[in-house]
Order: structure tokens, then sequence, then C-alpha cells
């Protein structure tokens, strides 16, 4: 009698812990905070103390960031397992600068991009947004050509460009796989791969076109 083979079992496999994910950017030279996170239930809407907060989830936990940020390992690997549910948060201006534009925007200049075959960096979607890393203008040799980033304020540059932000110096972004409210997750549509960041004024281009 013939036996009938077995089928094979396909394994899962595992989803990356958050502290992974942190020691990762940490090991490409990513400073990394922690963030404040969403909360799915109760009367307040973030794991902050801020009654009403404005950004939930999407704010580092101490507004002591720009000095705490750091690519130690022991110290993040400290800082997630007290709080595992951690929102990761990346400052800018440092290793990298980030355009941040509209879902729509950032999404058609990526198809444009890849059907280009040009290089578009790590790109991330977070909700309604689309978060594209670029080599970063935020330490060249003349400081008065820096600009600080403030989350809302732009560049000259791009002040045509409505709805687009250049998350630069004093700025930050929420990386994947940090969480957002109502269930949402920041992710990567374009991981980080190794190459060399693109130049922004390149993707400049092809967001603004």
């Amino acid at each position: 009698m013939v036996g009938v083979p077995l089928a094979r079992r396909t394994k899962k496999r595992a989803r990356p812990t958050r502290i992974a994910t942190v020691l990762d950017y940490a090991a490409m030279g990513w400073p990394v905070v922690p963030g404040a996170y969403p909360l799915p239930a109760g009367p307040r809407a973030c794991s902050c103390d801020r009654l009403g907060c404005p950004d939930p989830g999407a704010h580092p936990l101490s507004p002591a960031w720009p000095l705490l940020a750091t690519t130690d390992p022991a110290q993040l690997s400290r800082w997630w397992q007290a709080e595992p549910e951690a929102g990761v948060i990346l400052p800018t201006g440092r290793v990298f600068d980030v355009f941040d534009v509209p879902l729509a925007v950032g999404l058609t200049a990526l198809t444009r991009i890849d059907e280009a075959s040009a290089h578009s960096g790590p790109v991330a979607a977070q909700g309604d947004r689309v978060l594209f890393y670029v080599a970063t203008r935020g330490n060249p040799e003349d400081e008065d050509e820096w600009w600080s980033c403030h989350l809302d304020c732009d560049p000259a540059a791009i002040d045509d460009t409505p709805g687009l932000r250049w998350h630069c110096r004093d700025s930050y972004v929420l990386a994947p796989p940090s969480h957002l409210p109502f269930g949402r997750q920041v992710s990567w549509l374009r991981p980080p791969d190794g190459r060399p960041l693109p130049d922004p004024l390149r993707i400049l281009e092809w967001l603004a076109d």
C-alpha cells in the first residue's frame, strides 16, 4: 500500500519584537528614544500624563528627548524592558532627514520613483502620511546653512509644496513598528536596506512634481 505523503507544515515567521527592531536601528547608527503610545480604552487616549494630548502615541515620553536619544544597546534594552509598548522615536537631522507628505502624494511619488528604477531610500507609512528618509542636511560645515524644524515649520525651499514637512534638526519621527490610535501601526513601505540614503533635493523633485 502506497503511503500518502504528509503535508508539510509551514512555519510562520516570528515577528521581531519591538526591542529587537530598536536595537536594529541602533546598530545602523540611528539614535532612538522611547515615545508615548496610544491607549485602547479608558478616559485618556495617550500613555502620557497630559490631559487631552493633541498627538496621542506620536511624541517622545520625555521633553529631554534630544539629550536622551542614544544608540547604546544596554540603555535601549532597559527602556523597552520597563515600557515594552513604548513608541519608537527617531530624532532627525543627525543621521537622516525625513520628508513627511500626505498619503496620496507619497504613494504617487513612490510609484514614479519605482517606475524610473530610482532609489527612494527608506519609506514608511504613518496613518495618512508617508515618510521618506533622506540624507541629512542637519550638520553642514557652515552652521548658517541649517534650519531647525519644529514639525510645522517648512524650509523656504518647499513653501510651494503644501502639506509637505521637512523633519530635520530639532525634530523627530515615529518609526515602525510603533502603534497609532485606532489599532493602526507605522510600517515600512521600503525598509532600510543598507544603501546610502538618497539626496534630499532629488527626492524633493519627485514629491514636488
